[in-house]
């Protein structure tokens, strides 16, 4: 569509030759993408990470009289956790 708003506005009309290759014919891949064993590691060791917190936080709000449930600190963190998991894997599996 700007193509054409730029062609009405300078009127200019398209040569034959960019109308044929305005479009997108073929898309060729040659590799699948690989998975990244560093970044693998640092998402285990996230989730590590975050299971000890949710262990600390169960503990501190057993042991100290606390005026919230725990699941109001535990469950943004893992909800961003699954998060950020899940768009890696997906754009992984996606580009696979």
């Amino acid at each position: 569509m700007i193509t054409h708003l730029l062609h009405l506005v300078y009127g200019r009309a398209p040569t034959p030759e960019a109308i044929q290759y305005a479009f997108v014919q073929e898309v060729h891949v040659d590799h699948a993408p690989r998975r990244e064993p560093r970044v693998e590691r640092l998402i285990l060791t996230c989730w590590l990470l975050i299971a000890a917190k949710h262990g600390f936080i169960l503990w501190a709000c057993r042991h100290y009289p606390i005026p919230f449930h725990s699941l109001w600190i535990n469950f943004p963190t893992w909800l961003l956790g699954t998060l950020a998991t899940g768009i890696y894997y997906g754009r992984l599996w996606q580009r696979a």
